[in-house]
Parts: C-alpha cells; sequence; structure tokens
C-alpha cells in the first residue's frame, strides 16, 4: 500500500460553524484547501453511535454522529482525500479509559451484541459507500487496549477480566461488515500505548488465536504519555515481524507551546486548577514544546519510521490538527459529562497540539509534513 499522510479532522463541522479561520502565509483559506496542499492524503473520522442525552442534550466535540461525519466526509472526498472511518461503538469517546455502550445497547446480551456490531457497522458503511465517500480504510474499534462495549468485552488484566473471547467476537463482526461491503476497503485495529510492547504482544496474541484476519495495527503514539521515541520503533520492530501486519501510527501529536494555554483553551478558573498537573508532562518529552520543537519531532519521528523492518509502517494521522480554539468548542459538555460519569473539565486541552497557532496560522511542523518523503 502507499504511504499515507494523514489528519483528523472530525470537529471540522463545528469548528467551522463557530467561526474558525485558518491562514496560510497570512491568506485565509479553506482549512482542507491548506491541509492538501500540505501533502496530507486522508482525513480520519471518528463515528459516534448517538452523542446525544436522552433529553437531546448535545455531547459537544464535533457531534460525530452518522449524519454529521457523513456530512464532513462527502467535502473531503469531494476535495480529493481518502477516508478512514473509525468506529468507536460508545455514544462518545472510546479509550483505555472508557468504552462505554450505546445507550441503545445497554440491555444486549453478548450475542445480541455482536449482531449489533455487524449491523451498526453495515448499515453505516453502506451509507457512507452509497453518498460516494471515498473510504479506503476503516478501524474496527478505537484505542482497543482494554476491549470495548463494557463490561461484556473489558480487558482488566491487573483485576483478572480477560474477556478475550467477547472481544475478538465484537471486533470479527465488525470486520465483517466491512469485507462484506467491499474487500477492498483495508480494516485496522487500534490500541493506544505504542510504546508498551508488552501490551500489544499480550493483547495481539489473544486476537490472532480467536479472531478475524485484519489488515492493519494501529498504534497511537502521544510523547507525553506513550514512552520514548526508542520505545515506539522497538515495539513497531517486534510486532511488523511478529503478526506480519502493515502499521500505521493512528494518532499522534506533539505540543508547540506552554504559554497561556488556559485562556487560550477557554478554561473557566476552576477548569485550569483540573490541568494542574499538564506542564509536568513536559518533562517527559524528548522535544522542547515550541514551534521547532514540535517540528523537530515529526521530522525525527517520521525518519525514524521509515527504519522499522520490512518496510512495515505505512503512514500516520495527526490527530486534530485543526482544533484550535474558539469559544463553544470543548471535548466535552454538562451532558457528556454525565454519560461517562466524568467530573470534567470542558475545556479544549488540545489547542497547544494543533498544526495551526492560537490564532489559526500554519505552523512550521505542517511544512516539515508536506516536505518529507519517506523511503
Amino acid at each position: 500500500m502507499r504511504y499515507i499522510k494523514g489528519a483528523d479532522l472530525s470537529t471540522m463541522l463545528e469548528l467551522e460553524r463557530l467561526g474558525a479561520r485558518y491562514y496560510d502565509g497570512g491568506k485565509k483559506r479553506d482549512v482542507l484547501d491548506i491541509l492538501k496542499e500540505h501533502d496530507i492524503d486522508t482525513i480520519r473520522l471518528r463515528i459516534w453511535n448517538d452523542p446525544w442525552s436522552e433529553n437531546h442534550d448535545s455531547y459537544g466535540a464535533g457531534e460525530n454522529d452518522v449524519p454529521t461525519t457523513l456530512a464532513i466526509a462527502k467535502r473531503v472526498s469531494e476535495k480529493g482525500f481518502d477516508v478512514l472511518l473509525d468506529f468507536q461503538y460508545s455514544d462518545f469517546w472510546a479509550d483505555p479509559g472508557k468504552q462505554i455502550k450505546p445507550k441503545a445497547w445497554r440491555e444486549l446480551s453478548v450475542t445480541e451484541l455482536e449482531q449489533a456490531v455487524y449491523t451498526f457497522t453495515k448499515q453505516t458503511m453502506r451509507t457512507f459507500l452509497d453518498a460516494g465517500v471515498r473510504v479506503t480504510m476503516v478501524q474496527v474499534g478505537n484505542e482497543l487496549s482494554n476491549g470495548l462495549l463494557w463490561p461484556e468485552g473489558r480487558l482488566d488484566v491487573d483485576h483478572g477480566v480477560t474477556e478475550y473471547d467477547n472481544v475478538a467476537r465484537f471486533v470479527s463482526a465488525g470486520i465483517r461488515a466491512v469485507r462484506e461491503s467491499d474487500p477492498d476497503i483495508l480494516t485496522m485495529i487500534h490500541l493506544d500505548n505504542g510504546g508498551n510492547n508488552e501490551l500489544y504482544r499480550r493483547w495481539f496474541d489473544h486476537y490472532t488465536a480467536r479472531g478475524e484476519d485484519f489488515d492493519l495495527i494501529g498504534l497511537s503514539y502521544y510523547p507525553f504519555w506513550h514512552g520514548t521515541m526508542d520505545q515506539l520503533l522497538a515495539n513497531l520492530n517486534d510486532i511488523a515481524v511478529r503478526y506480519g501486519k502493515d502499521l500505521i501510527i493512528a494518532e499522534v501529536s506533539m505540543g508547540y507551546t506552554m504559554e497561556d494555554y488556559a485562556s487560550y483553551e477557554q478554561l473557566t478558573e476552576d477548569e485550569r486548577k483540573g490541568y494542574a498537573t499538564k506542564p509536568a508532562l513536559v518533562e517527559r518529552i524528548e522535544y522542547p514544546m515550541t514551534k521547532q520543537g514540535q517540528a523537530d519531532f515529526i521530522s525525527a519521528l517520521l525518519m525514524r519510521l521509515d527504519t522499522v523492518a520490512d518496510g512495515r509502517v505505512k503512514g500516520f494521522f495527526w490527530w486534530e490538527p485543526a482544533w484550535i480554539p474558539v469559544p463553544g468548542s470543548g471535548w466535552a459538555t454538562p451532558a457528556s459529562l454525565a454519560y461517562m460519569n466524568d467530573p470534567g473539565p470542558c475545556g479544549n486541552e488540545w489547542a497547544n497540539q494543533a498544526l495551526f497557532d492560537y490564532e489559526g496560522n500554519v505552523l512550521p511542523a505542517l511544512h516539515v509534513i508536506r516536505d518529507y518523503q519517506p523511503l
């Protein structure tokens, strides 16, 4: 497969609605045109089942139900981008800390959940393909390190919860639905913590003994959470040989500033207290959180990905590079915090990791991506 330079733009419509503006060389431009001219070729878009409360209060963060994500997917397809669909099988964020079943699936049995994954995936794929969306890859689940559709599909080895059979059933149902929709679309299984080799060996050893075949292993790599670049490369080299699959960095980002992040990210005073530990994360990062540091980080990462065994790394996706701080756009709302049983806060904690500065200007890291040519 060809090398992919990707970006997750799941909040694009929300940001446009709230007035986000983007500039390249001082000239206001459509964000898609800017990314296209910087050699981004594939757009990753998440899909939530029902990101609204029973009272129809928005969960926020892009409101990525099927109609919303379809609208973005049609726009990017018309611009010539390929699309990676990220099925999260939740009404809101799904990650290692939370894999909450959709509200409509709460009372389903394991067999019924397996069928629900298949049906939802198959129907959604048909909707996107019939609309002319250029779907080239599909993630069946998001950051599945601790499973999906809890509690039936939970993995918590520290507490002896190892529902590997159910995880394989649920993921396999989604893979079958994608393959039946179009056998040429690549399927990805995505975990977080890209520097944790023990996690990847354990997870994929169990899955490959139970589940449907798939095409790609996706990894998240955030340097402030997921180890050093050396640890990432060691894991990539090991799993490339062990599983014989192509690899994608499905999520990556790196900050470019820590200056006045709280006010720019639209945080209240109480919310700022909730981010008291954020500056401490800088100590874990090998590159300074400056504009040049961000550019140096992605340059070093891309060059080192080229060294992975058998040329197995086939690209990357920068997570939400356009999520600049505009009032009203945050990662959660009171309604979604209730859904997740999360205390919050609700601000945009990602603004200092975009590929545009707080005013929407292109950052040097985007030039690095544009100019990079894989071996």
